[in-house]
């Protein structure tokens, strides 16, 4: 364990293979930024398919070698607050601006043997899940991650399960 964060070295992510034949586990490929693709919650009772975030959601997850994670997930062209204050909207604006983003942050735990990562919400814009330790299942290639939690969510009324897939960043350097 370093920096609280649980490591392991078992299990071979696909496509993380390094030159030279040497592989990463999972905790090492999931390292660095990743560029939010999709965001798509499946009804568990009804099968109906939903898009929250749109068709074009923006957003990074990033997981740092020290063991944290910070999570923004983002409707694409949400509306400015007309004062163009933070502070100074009006409640509609805050509630479409509540209803097109999701954010948290705080370390994360990597469970190699079953690829999962788990997020523990330090700070959350839904502060129910402040706190919490949610596990989110991995797949994983060169460069796209999904994460699926590992039991259903309630979202808008109903359990529904969750697939959030990202693409690998290119460096900002």
């Amino acid at each position: 364990m370093v920096a609280g964060v649980a490591l392991g070295t078992t299990g071979m992510t696909p496509g993380s293979a390094q030159p030279g034949g040497a592989s990463r586990s999972l905790r090492e490929t999931l390292i660095g930024a990743w560029r939010l693709v999709s965001s798509v919650e499946t009804d568990i009772r009804t099968g109906a398919v939903d898009r929250p975030l749109g068709d074009k959601p923006e957003g990074l997850i990033l997981y740092t070698p020290d063991g944290y994670m910070s999570a923004q997930l983002s409707a694409a062209d949400r509306p400015n607050f007309e004062s163009g204050d933070m502070y100074k909207g009006k409640p509609e604006e805050y509630v479409a601006a509540g209803l097109s983003y999701l954010a948290y942050s705080g370390p994360y735990y990597v469970d190699e043997a079953n690829r999962i990562v788990e997020h523990e919400m330090f700070v959350s814009l839904f502060p129910n899940w402040k706190g919490q330790r949610q596990a989110r299942i991995v797949k994983l290639d060169v460069k796209e991650l999904q994460l699926s939690p590992n039991r259903p969510l309630m979202f808008n009324g109903s359990p529904k399960m969750a697939t959030i897939t990202w693409r690998r960043a290119n460096p900002n350097v």
